[in-house]
């Protein structure tokens, strides 16, 4: 006689895990919106109990502070794998090209994960730096390292930084408010939306048209991700405190 298939739900196999369970809230999101995450909705798509749930996240805010954790594991995923790959830098290049290797990779995840980029710069705000998610902190210290090696002392490893993450969050918010206002339509003006603003009004706006239309955001972060790190000579940086950099 064949045996019965395993109808069980993950649960009762061990196999639902925090991951898991994070996975498949990422996966609703980027499918159906932030709203449509509820513990509920989530145990559905999982084939479990709601109260299940529960043993890997206390509720429905915990689970949206989930999300930011997953988006900063699965970068430093990504990042574990190209380094594989990636021929390291040498001489005073090398905290350059890690930091642009950082943002490239930052971007591509923020560019999967759409409905989650706005979380990833707010959630952190409301918690003290030790109560952030792990994964993020474990790319901060990761930044700083890099930092530290390439000779910069504390202070300035942690203007770097900052100028380093106010330039990627910018660029990729701004970019996710370009939202396209006809997918299908080949003319820039409609497919933008922007035949919608009175030309006598907007006319300067309306002019960018053919720039926004081919606007490659990942290439314009890189840009002036380079722009903003040509200008940090490498350490020290007594000229740079002095405001002599040029």
């Amino acid at each position: 006689m064949a045996a019965e298939p395993d109808r069980s739900t993950p649960e009762k196999r061990g196999r639902l895990s925090r991951p898991l369970v994070l996975s498949a809230a990422v996966a609703l999101v980027d499918r159906e919106g932030l709203a449509a995450l509820t513990m509920r909705r989530l145990a559905a798509e999982l084939g479990v109990e709601s109260m299940a749930i529960y043993r890997y996240t206390p509720g429905k805010e915990a689970l949206v502070d989930g999300l930011v954790e997953a988006f900063f594991a699965e970068v430093n995923a990504v990042l574990r794998t190209s380094a594989e790959a990636t021929e390291p830098a040498e001489g005073g290049q090398a905290w350059r090209a890690e930091l642009r290797r950082i943002a490239r990779t930052f971007a591509v995840v923020a560019h999967a994960h759409p409905e989650i980029l706005p979380l990833v710069a707010t959630r952190p705000l409301s918690v003290p730096i030790a109560r952030r998610p792990a994964p993020m902190l474990q790319l901060t210290e990761h930044i700083f390292a890099v930092l530290g090696r390439a000779g910069f002392d504390h202070a300035a490893s942690l203007m770097v930084y900052r100028m380093f993450v106010a330039w990627n969050l910018g660029c990729l918010l701004v970019d996710k408010r370009q939202v396209i206002d006809n997918p299908d339509e080949p003319d820039p003006m409609l497919r933008l939306g922007l035949h919608r603003l009175a030309a006598d009004q907007y006319p300067r706006l309306r002019a960018l048209v053919p720039l926004l239309a081919d606007y490659d955001d990942q290439q314009e972060l890189l840009d002036g991700l380079d722009s903003l790190l040509s200008r940090v000579p490498d350490a020290p940086l007594d000229a740079f405190y002095d405001g002599r950099a040029g």
